[in-house]
């Protein structure tokens, strides 16, 4: 039987990860202080520089700055069915394992995380050195379905369990969107 998505949420949070230092292994916590413009504290990801963060850094693939990681647990057990590659919420090197939401559609988007906001940069798609990481073949495997890049709008505490819901398309944007192409 084929895996069907579910609908774009709600949600849940399926569980939460951080890694101290670039390349290092994931660690499972039970909660996570987001933090406006900078990401998870105590993640490899967060930015702790005094100015703004920095919109994009290096060039190619990787370039994009995002604060917060997610991916949909669904999505890791069809890898395991379709591809014979198991892979844990920690290996897959996500913040975020998601349940019951579909993550694709929330590109451009805000979404609430208990008092949190998020907004989706774009889709986070397997790299080269993922796959060095964890598995052969995983590239194949998770394209286009390899979860998604957030900014923390609104920061605030995230918990396992924690509820994930879309904000409304006809709502307001609670900040624009950055202006493609700034430094």
């Amino acid at each position: 039987m084929a895996h069907t998505p579910p609908p774009p949420g709600p949600g849940r949070i399926a569980s939460l990860h951080l890694a101290a230092r670039t390349g290092e292994p994931t660690f499972r916590v039970d909660q996570a202080q987001a933090v406006t413009g900078r990401g998870l504290v105590g993640d490899r990801n967060y930015w702790a520089g005094e100015a703004p963060r920095p919109r994009r850094r290096g060039t190619g693939r990787a370039s994009g700055v995002c604060d917060v990681t997610l991916i949909e647990s669904e999505v890791l057990e069809a890898l395991a069915h379709e591809h014979g590659i198991t892979l844990t919420p920690a290996e897959c090197r996500r913040n975020l394992v998601c349940r019951d939401i579909r993550l694709n559609p929330l590109v451009d988007q805000e979404f609430r995380i208990s008092g949190v906001i998020l907004r989706g940069l774009k889709l986070s798609e397997p790299c080269a050195r993922l796959e060095q990481l964890a598995r052969p073949g995983l590239i194949r495997g998770l394209l286009h379905r390899g979860g998604l890049r957030a900014e923390v709008i609104r920061g605030g505490t995230i918990r396992t369990g924690d509820r994930i819901l879309p904000l409304s398309h006809d709502a307001p944007p609670l900040l624009p969107p950055a202006p493609a192409g700034l430094p």
